[in-house]
């Protein structure tokens, strides 16, 4: 949510902003994109939701969404007031979530709230020494109950409180906050400043050992005195940049004591419809969607060149968070649940219009990884009823095809894609594969920083020649030219594969089918919605070998995706290389080829090989691997 502040710069600077501007155009060709795509996240552009805890309307949609978050305000602890301070609430919406096949992304936003008064007085609250025990204390809770999750969890922190902070100590990250003097043990080694504050987030990780937990760092566009967004649109943008990331920093975008970094950026393009405040405020916030707007003016191409250079800047992706859902059909009216009430606003259209490839593709060569969409306010508009012109819901229309064919393959470190049409956007052939779902993380407890994962390799038909199963199993398949390769051909027994997971039961050596040779691992669904894996420990792969998985997958079956995956260990920094794949890019009634490419100075033997699937209903039947070579 936008503090007070932003909409007194934004009435301030409209008052001498002139409809003059700065030919200067967007940059037609970026630079590389920075930084690697965090460990847990896809290696596509997600695309997610706001959801209240207990709703399924998500679920129900009958779309892949990748991301579901909700706010965690003070009181969630002990779901306020209702039950016991254990964190018991938010590890069932963390439950929910990944039960249901999202990633979930607790927003912890507490601050605001503690004693002691509203955002303006944000820094008068890190500096009592109380507050912050029980603030911290609440922020060790949450982080042990995504701990205990087990999957990933993309935690975003306090949106708009660091801008606040920046604002409040006039750029000093070294003015007073209360972090050692909390005396909790795990902060007793951080310094007592507003650096230090930023720091005990990523403290906590590392004390409570909650690897699995993604860090986003809020980034406000005003941050710097400047809203960059829809005011101070003829300043440039390089010095703004600068202010904000000198601030940030020693709060843990730079090298610190904690030996880790936050691990994303989080954004929000505007925190209401952009006709709410036209209406209601007499402020014209409205983007510019034309390609060919100046970046000197309130556009989409200038706040794609302010993250450019905050990616550049720092080495770290974008989330998008909180995105106005109205579109063009709006009423314009106070969101009261009927057809088309809320605001206009031209943000889903711009992602997901007619022009929507070439918007995501340019947004994605600026560092975003995830568009989430949700109201920041009530009387909003929203998804359950922002039928477009055809009379449907229009994001789950537009983003359903988006979504169903696989989505769009983010750049890896150094590249971009190209434009629209020329990639791996929904599935098209031809497309540009960044690689792995994400890269190294640091090994140990300290939860680091991540480097990023090499590239997977496109599937393909793989026939000939007899391949010995090696000392992972049996024949694990054929080879055209007889070489010998090794691999896993589930002619004996499972080879060591074991199931794990709510939508899975126990794998079985099977005569039912078989890609090559007689048998082949069968995989049994439950009937629980989810996420499963089977997979084999301690698998001989060699380093940087491509590994071949052959998947048959029944017609009729719920699952939405597949991720083939290899685990590195402790002496690989756990780093995870997956091919996640869309089941509209698979058939069903044959056999399916996937393959991984492990990095070229991956360790051997792997942690862990294996396949995730995803299914987002009651699915009763039977997967088969066969063939798993390399």
């Amino acid at each position: 949510m936008k503090p007070t502040l932003r909409r007194n710069l934004a009435v301030l600077a409209l008052a001498w902003l002139t409809a003059a501007v700065s030919p200067a155009l967007a940059q037609s060709q970026p630079p590389g994109v920075k930084g690697p795509v965090p460990t847990g996240m896809p290696n596509r552009l997600a695309v997610g939701l706001f959801e209240e805890a207990g709703q399924n309307w998500m679920r129900d949609s009958g779309v892949p969404w990748d991301v579901r978050y909700r706010y965690f305000t003070k009181g969630w602890v002990d779901n306020w007031g209702w039950g016991q301070p254990d964190g018991s609430w938010g590890k069932a919406f963390l439950d929910e979530s990944k039960t249901q096949g999202f990633l979930p992304a607790p927003v912890f936003y507490q601050l605001f709230a503690e004693p002691g008064g509203g955002e303006g007085e944000s820094l008068a609250k890190v500096q009592n020494a109380a507050t912050m025990r029980g603030y911290f204390g609440d922020l060790k809770i949450l982080l042990q109950r995504a701990k205990e999750l087990g999957k990933p969890v993309l935690l975003h922190i306090e949106p708009d409180a660091v801008g606040l902070l920046q604002f409040q100590t006039n750029s000093n990250p070294n003015a007073y906050a209360a972090v050692a003097a909390t005396g909790m043990p795990e902060l007793a080694s951080l310094p007592n400043t507003v650096a230090g504050w930023g720091l005990a987030f990523l403290q906590l990780r590392k004390s409570v050992g909650a690897n699995n937990v993604i860090l986003g760092i809020h980034i406000s566009a005003w941050a710097s005195g400047k809203d960059i967004s829809c005011c101070s649109v003829t300043d440039p943008l390089q010095p703004e940049v600068d202010k904000v990331v000198n601030f940030l920093k020693p709060l843990g975008l730079g090298t610190n004591v904690t030996g880790a970094t936050y691990d994303v950026l989080v954004g929000d393009p505007l925190d209401r419809d952009a006709d709410f405040y036209k209406l209601t405020r007499a402020q014209d916030v409205w983007w510019d969607a034309s390609d060919n707007a100046s970046i000197s003016s309130r556009s989409f191409n200038r706040y794609a060149q302010w993250l450019t250079l905050m990616n550049q800047s720092t080495g770290k992706r974008w989330v998008l968070w909180q995105i106005p859902l109205g579109n063009s059909q709006h009423r314009n009216i106070n969101n009261d649940g009927s057809t088309r009430a809320g605001y206009r606003d031209n943000r889903t259209e711009y992602f997901f219009g007619t022009s929507g490839d070439a918007h995501r593709r340019k947004f994605a060569n600026t560092g975003v990884i995830a568009l989430l969409f949700g109201a920041g306010a009530g009387g909003q508009s929203s998804y359950p009823n922002d039928l477009g012109a055809d009379g449907q819901p229009y994001l789950k229309t537009h983003a359903a095809p988006f979504l169903l064919a696989g989505g769009l393959t983010l750049p890896a470190t150094g590249t971009t894609l190209p434009g629209a049409g020329g990639g791996a956007d929904g599935g098209s052939g031809g497309g540009t594969d960044a690689g792995t779902d994400a890269g190294t993380r640091d090994g140990g407890s300290d939860g680091g920083t991540r480097d990023g994962g090499s590239g997977g390799s496109d599937a393909g038909t793989n026939d000939g020649g007899t391949r010995d199963g090696g000392s992972g199993g049996s024949d694990a398949g054929t080879s055209d030219g007889g070489s010998t390769t090794r691999g896993y051909g589930f002619e004996s027994s499972t080879e060591g594969w074991s199931s794990s997971g709510a939508p899975l039961k126990a794998a079985t050596s099977s005569t039912a089918r078989a890609q090559a040779g007689t048998r082949s691992l069968a995989v049994p669904f439950s009937g629980t919605s989810g996420t499963g894996v089977v997979s084999v420990l301690t698998a001989p792969v060699p380093r940087g070998a491509t590994v071949t998985f052959r998947v048959w997958i029944p017609s009729g079956s719920g699952i939405t995706a597949i991720q083939p995956f290899a685990l590195e260990g402790e002496p690989g920094g756990w780093r995870y290389t997956g091919r996640w794949t869309a089941m509209g890019s698979l058939q069903t009634g044959t056999w399916n080829t996937v393959t991984v490419a492990l990095p070229t100075n991956s360790t051997t033997p792997l942690y862990q090989l294996g396949v995730e699937f995803t299914t987002n209903s009651g699915w009763t039947g039977t997967v088969h691997l066969d063939a798993i070579t390399w």
